[in-house]
C-alpha cells in the first residue's frame, strides 16, 4: 500500500512520517530526496548554481538551502524553475524506492512518502491513499518559529486537501495523540 503524507508548512508531516516508521511502515521524505539531489547530483547542482549564481554556495562549496530558499521564495519564476528541475527527479526517486521495496523477499505492507506539494503538482495519482496532516495557523507558525509568509500563498488550502484525502489529522495535540492516529491508519491499511 503506497501512502502519501502531505499538509501545510509546520503541520507535522515529518513527525507523522517518524510515527509511520515506528509502526512498521517503510518511509521516505521528499525533502530528504531534495537534500540528496542538491548534495549528490552534479547535474542538479550545476543547474542551480548556473541559474541562481555562486552566491547559493556555502563555505564548504555545497548548495546552501537557506540561501536558495531566500531567492526562490521571493521570486516566483525562480521557484517555478527550481520545482520543474527537482520534482520529476524526486518522483522518479520515490517510485524507484517503492520498486526496490516490492522486490524484497518480505516487502513492507505499507510504504509512506512525505510529499509536501502532493496536490499542487498532481502527485496523488502515484499513491493508493493520502493522509493530510494539518494544524491551526497559530500552531504552525509557532512550530516554524516564524511567519509562513509567501510560502503558503501558492499552496492549496488545508481544507481543500482534507476533502481530497483518505485520512485527515488535525495535529494540535501531543505526539502521543499523533502516534495513536498513525497507529490506527497503519492498522486499517494493513488489514
Amino acid at each position: 500500500m503506497a501512502v502519501a503524507v502531505t499538509g501545510g508548512i509546520g503541520a507535522g508531516k515529518s513527525a507523522a512520517l517518524r510515527a509511520f516508521a515506528k509502526h512498521g511502515a517503510a518511509v521516505i521524505s521528499s525533502d530528504e530526496i531534495v537534500h540528496e539531489l542538491l548534495r549528490e547530483d552534479p547535474e542538479v547542482k550545476g543547474a542551480v548554481v548556473g541559474r541562481l549564481g555562486k552566491g547559493v554556495l556555502g563555505e564548504d562549496g555545497e548548495i546552501d538551502r537557506g540561501k536558495v530558499g531566500r531567492i526562490v521564495f521571493s521570486d516566483r519564476k525562480a521557484l517555478r524553475w527550481l520545482e520543474e528541475l527537482l520534482h520529476p527527479r524526486v518522483v522518479a526517486r520515490y517510485l524507484r524506492w517503492r520498486e526496490e521495496l516490492a522486490d524484497l523477499p518480505d516487502p513492507p505492507a505499507v510504504c509512506v512518502t512525505e510529499v509536501p506539494l502532493l496536490y499542487e503538482v498532481g502527485g496523488e495519482s502515484h499513491f493508493d491513499k493520502v493522509v493530510v496532516v494539518t494544524a491551526t495557523p497559530d500552531v504552525r507558525i509557532a512550530r516554524r518559529i516564524g511567519p509562513l509568509r509567501d510560502r503558503e500563498q501558492r499552496l492549496i488550502p488545508d481544507d481543500e486537501k482534507a476533502k481530497r484525502a483518505d485520512f485527515v489529522y488535525v495535529n494540535d495535540g501531543s505526539l502521543a495523540d499523533l502516534d495513536d492516529f498513525v497507529s490506527g491508519v497503519v492498522a486499517t491499511l494493513s488489514a
